[in-house]
């Protein structure tokens, strides 16, 4: 009956450090965040600096298109938006974050 009771009972395993086998479960999550980080995050970040001072630079004249694919030209600038003409007698405020692409500046000439 002592052999029955022996084969149950729990054996003494070595204590082993706990914190290796952690850091050994996040370093896959922290690999995938660092190519997460670099395949993404960092180029949009790259284009959004890029669209904001693309936006910053806008000035009456700007021939622009809008992310709707509307063309027109900026007559005025003010803190959150734009005044584009798109055609004539025709004037509608936009946001800047709907400006897509500056074809060119025309300053000094009206549609």
């Amino acid at each position: 009956m002592t052999t029955s009771l022996l084969a149950f009972s729990p054996q003494a395993q070595p204590a082993g450090p706990a914190g290796g086998n952690m850091l050994g479960a996040l370093v896959p999550f922290i690999l995938v965040f660092v190519i997460f980080y670099l395949l993404i995050i960092m180029p949009q970040r790259k284009r959004q600096k890029k669209h904001q001072t693309m936006v910053q630079a806008l000035k009456p004249g700007d021939r622009i298109i809008t992310t709707g694919g509307i063309f027109g030209t900026v007559m005025g600038v003010e803190k959150d938006r734009i005044e584009l003409k798109i055609a004539a007698n025709v004037k509608v405020d936009i946001t800047k974050s709907a400006v897509a692409v500056i074809l060119e500046s025309q300053q000094g000439q009206t549609d």
